[in-house]
């Protein structure tokens, strides 16, 4: 995958594993438009990376109808895209029976509605232009039980599935579609007011990635037609161990 003009949009990418894609993706494409909240964000990204990439910013809130519309709008203006990267998320930590509803809500329209939009978006130039790749990040809390963070596991539950049906359809259209599911990966979802609580001490050492190998992962295996990845070996067990015990209570 070389440059040849080649544009992706990169959502959730003022920090953690959106701005490590746009750093990866710098040596792969000409253009990238950049989509988050924060502009002060997007700007020091693009100075950054000035002489690598031509970055777009687009100041956006994915878990509002305006900022999808603004997205969508910039994806059909500066595109169109050759990989699209669902990124953009968040988490709430704590009971969900004494949780206000509304963070809860935003997470699904962001993790949920807004991928489903953009994709819908991107998919036609994409088979007009002969293939294209994309990217929806997960988490392997799609796969596990977790305590405290039910809307958020089950919200990132609903994107390997809709990655791999999606990619049944459209291979046919030369379009690679990409489930990332990272385990604890040192970024700042959990230093936001809504995780307050959680104490990232008590999390082994062993259990945490940094950001940069999780997207090489991701990048590496974007050609390989792998549908669902999990970067880290524990990682990977962890999410085989579950669905085993998952197996195991249907055939009871």
């Amino acid at each position: 995958m070389g440059k040849n003009g080649m544009i992706a949009l990169v959502t959730g990418a003022s920090s953690g594993l959106g701005a490590e894609y746009c750093r990866q993706l710098a040596g792969r494409c000409e253009t990238i438009i950049a989509v988050a909240r924060r502009g002060d964000r997007l700007q020091a990204l693009a100075e950054e990376l000035a002489g690598r990439v031509k970055l777009e910013p687009v100041v956006a809130d994915l878990a509002t109808v305006e900022g999808v519309t603004r997205t969508v709008e910039a994806l059909r203006q500066k595109g169109p895209v050759d990989i699209l990267v669902n990124n953009a998320g968040f988490s709430t930590f704590g009971d969900f029976g004494r949780s206000e509803l509304e963070p809860e809500l935003q997470m699904i329209r962001l993790h949920i509605d807004a991928t489903l939009e953009l994709t819908r978006a991107a998919v036609p130039f994409m088979r007009e232009r002969g293939g294209g790749h994309i990217i929806n990040v997960a988490s392997i809390g799609a796969f596990l039980t977790m305590k405290d963070t039910s809307v958020y596991g089950a919200s990132k539950a609903f994107l390997p599935q809709f990655s791999l049906s999606l990619q049944h359809e459209v291979a046919a259209d030369h379009i690679t579609v990409q489930c990332l599911c990272p385990g604890l990966t040192r970024t700042e979802i959990h230093d936001t007011p809504y995780f307050k609580g959680f104490d990232k001490t008590r999390m082994p050492e062993e259990l945490w990635m940094e950001a940069a190998p999780v997207v090489a992962a991701s990048l590496e295996a974007l050609d390989t037609g792998k549908v669902i990845v999990v970067p880290g070996a524990v990682n990977r067990q962890m999410a085989r161990d579950s669905l085993q015990q998952l197996l195991q209570s249907l055939a009871e």
